[in-house]
């Protein structure tokens, strides 16, 4: 299955990338899509450099999240937390994997029982994937919110302050 993933494997990561975005508006999606570089495209970039790793780290046989496997990952969930995507649709990206793998490989391999069941270890390790992106995900909610609530706190601080000085209260609230 290993070597059959290897040399598919560039179909399979521009399939993945094709359907991780379709996941945004249409207008989005073709920016994201024709835009090559990666200054002025930096999320398309993301995506791109994410898959590569992540498909690899999919296929291998370590079991522990290297440290490029972790920063892809957090690379792009970052972005999606940022876009206001759901939490369901920001780590959808990561299951699209497994239809770019099932569309990639010959039809046959899923009629193999010795196939599928390496195809299913795959897909275990994808749905590992997905949850570790789903963590990551609620990281980045908590710190937007966290930063939100600073800074309606600071503002609210600063309106007090200036209320406080135009009319003589005093500070203590």
């Amino acid at each position: 299955m290993k070597s059959v993933l290897l040399e598919e494997k560039r179909t399979i990561i521009k399939h993945w990338i094709d359907l991780t975005v379709d996941t945004y508006p249409p207008e989005s999606g073709s920016f994201l899509r024709n835009q090559k570089d990666q200054f002025a495209n930096p999320v398309g970039a993301a995506i791109a450099q994410g898959a590569e790793a992540l498909f690899d780290w999919v296929i291998g046989d370590s079991q522990e999240y290297g440290p490029v496997v972790v920063r892809r990952l957090d690379d792009i969930v970052r972005i999606r937390a940022v876009q206001q995507f759901s939490a369901s649709n920001a780590v959808a990206f990561v299951f699209l994997l497994k239809k770019s793998i099932r569309d990639g490989i010959p039809k046959q391999f899923l009629k193999d029982p010795d196939r599928f069941g390496e195809l299913l270890k795959i897909e275990s390790r994808i749905d590992s994937l997905a949850l570790t992106a789903f963590d990551m995900y609620m990281k980045c909610r908590e710190k937007l919110f966290e930063m939100r609530a600073m800074e309606i706190r600071n503002r609210t601080s600063r309106i007090l302050e200036r209320a406080c000085n135009k009319y003589g209260a005093p500070h203590e609230w």
